[in-house]
């Protein structure tokens, strides 16, 4: 009897670690989603105040054309014709899904963060189980390397390091692997690695070396917060060198 209660309980607190586990990762993939949503909407307000714009603008002239010179119907429906064709234009070039993010030398630190996390959660859905637990784990590191990120200059060493990560590296990982068949993706390679094995190293390395990023980048604004509040407490704090020369002034008559 004893020995089915110590089952039981084994069973019981094995299962409490599983739903630990998925809830936790549900909970991941929820605040991964709600950002990609507030990127959708981002985008889509983009898009209609550029249309918007356009709409307006097409408008104007074709009224100022209009008080210059008769434009008949013809020219009306030109003119809404041209409105609708430059919107619908906007509209489907905003629409295009990123396949990777494309990196130029002007794209700013935290738009280079917010490509990737948009690509990666994009990618997820392909990815086996233990991968999307990687992938989840990398998005919820992202949103505080965006911020560490957003003060940098793009030429900082360690920005581009973190950037060929996000836009070459990682993404040519993922890329490559959903080119693999599914049916060779369980199959051995010539070190007894399986494809989707070498998948889940690759991007717990890459997870680990933006970490590390992240870290470093940290320590550093830690020091120098350190380094400014001890000059303010040396010279502002009581035995500062203002105050030392306040309590001189003080005692002369």
């Amino acid at each position: 009897m004893t020995q089915v209660t110590d089952k039981v309980d084994k069973a019981l607190a094995r299962f409490d670690r599983v739903t630990a586990q998925l809830d936790s990762r549900s909970g991941l993939v929820r605040d991964a989603r709600r950002r990609e949503l507030s990127r959708l909407n981002e985008g889509l307000v983009r898009t209609l105040v550029k249309i918007g714009l356009v709409v307006g603008i097409i408008s104007i002239a074709t009224i100022l054309i209009g008080l210059i010179t008769p434009i008949g119907m013809f020219g009306f429906l030109a003119a809404v014709g041209l409105a609708i064709g430059i919107a619908a234009a906007i509209g489907f070039s905003s629409g295009k899904e990123i396949a990777r993010p494309e990196v130029t030398p002007d794209l700013p630190n935290g738009e280079m963060v917010q490509r990737f996390d948009s690509y990666i959660y994009r990618a997820r859905a392909g990815l086996p189980a233990s991968a999307q637990a990687e992938v989840d784990q990398l998005s919820a590191a992202l949103p505080d390397l965006k911020k560490t990120l957003e003060r940098l200059p793009t030429l900082d060493p360690n920005a581009q390091d973190a950037r060929r990560l996000m836009s070459v590296h990682l993404p040519g990982l993922i890329d490559r692997y959903l080119h693999v068949p599914p049916a060779y993706r369980g199959q051995q390679d010539g070190e007894g690695v399986t494809v989707d094995q070498r998948l889940v190293e690759a991007l717990s390395a890459g997870r680990k070396a933006l970490a590390e990023i992240s870290e470093s980048l940290a320590k550093a604004d830690m020091m120098a917060f350190e380094t400014q509040g001890r000059f303010i407490q040396t010279r502002y704090g009581e035995d500062g060198e203002l105050a030392g020369a306040r309590g001189a002034a003080d005692k002369e008559p």
